[in-house]
């Protein structure tokens, strides 16, 4: 790892050193943001927040809708934020240019808990890799403008940071191909990467096709993955969460190693990686799981200390990482 965890917490826009849960209003036409006729133009809108006085604010965006799967099948629409430099100046929001926000997908009792396990998943892997994305939670109050037949929503949401702000911290940039083999991502960073999307039981990514992840070329050349959008993994086993027919698994709550083979002496350092980390993965836990409906938490620890049964156990290493990683020629058929 080129940066410390200090001085990355030092890069971070006041937006995400706070973790209380920011309160934001926001009112647009559903039926617009899903469109993708406006994608090019966006919709102008202002974003009504809690300031420190707990005052509401405003700041003027614009915004659109994003992603593939939750934009056609979910009734809520992803949005991507844009803001002006001059607009945020002195605000929460200042040194954001750009913002994704990630809604619940269902307009259901428990969708905002789903949504909260994800923001729970993303806050899990900061104690492992400083390459990741910083979030924060939010209490978004949601009215759907539609003519006279407005209505309103209160939902949890997370805001995620540009990935343009995740390189600046590392004095790097993003890399805009479409594909990328991957044996030119960097060992180590990568490894670390595969176990965490074992570790929350996550299928739904493609390194090499840059499917849920980014790719960032450090100043030495050298190729990163950032993960994003866990919506699908077992961690957050949401009820509309699918497992492709080409795996070997059923349910989503069943953990298969996605990753390529590497030397087997770097799998157990990363093994031993993780094992040393584990007070800090539960202490992130503990602090993250405050917003959790707490009949939910049970089951997310067992599904914790599942993995971690799997790295102090050599049999079950071997048998269910070791064993299942992916050959490049695999990988490539």
């Amino acid at each position: 790892m080129n940066l410390s965890y200090s001085q990355q917490e030092f890069k971070k826009t006041t937006l995400f050193h706070e973790e209380e849960v920011l309160n934001i209003r926001l009112g647009y036409s559903f039926k617009d943001l899903k469109s993708r006729q406006s994608d090019e133009q966006g919709k102008s809108v202002f974003l009504y927040y809690k300031n420190e006085k707990h005052d509401w604010d405003s700041i003027p965006v614009l915004i659109r809708g994003r992603g593939n799967f939750r934009r056609e099948k979910c009734f809520f629409t992803p949005i991507k934020i844009k803001m002006k430099k001059k607009a945020v100046k002195g605000t929460v929001f200042a040194g954001n240019k750009k913002l994704k926000m990630v809604l619940p997908c269902q307009n259901a009792k428990d969708a905002s808990d789903f949504l909260v396990k994800e923001y729970i998943s993303y806050k899990l892997y900061e104690p492992l890799s400083p390459y990741h994305f910083n979030t924060r939670l939010i209490h978004l109050n949601l009215t759907d403008e539609r003519g006279k037949n407005q209505k309103e929503y209160e939902v949890k949401a997370i805001l995620i940071e540009d990935d343009k702000l995740v390189a600046k911290r590392f004095d790097a940039k993003m890399y805009k191909g479409d594909v990328l083999s991957p044996q030119r991502l960097q060992d180590t960073a990568t490894v670390i990467h595969d176990f965490f999307q074992y570790f929350i039981g996550n299928t739904d990514w493609s390194s090499r096709n840059k499917h849920n992840v980014a790719i960032m070329q450090l100043s030495d050349g050298q190729y990163i993955p950032l993960c994003y959008d866990f919506d699908m993994a077992g961690m957050v086993n949401a009820s509309y969460a699918t497992v492709s027919e080409m795996l070997t698994i059923s349910s989503v709550t069943e953990r298969l190693y996605r990753g390529l083979c590497k030397d087997e002496a770097l799998f157990q350092y990363v093994r031993a990686y993780y094992i040393e980390r584990e007070s800090a993965i539960w202490q992130t836990f503990e602090q993250a799981s405050v917003h959790l409906d707490p009949k939910m938490i049970p089951g997310m620890k067992r599904y914790i200390s599942d993995f971690f049964d799997v790295l102090k156990n050599d049999k079950k290493f071997k048998d269910e990482i070791l064993n299942r990683c992916r050959s490049l020629q695999a990988l490539n058929n």
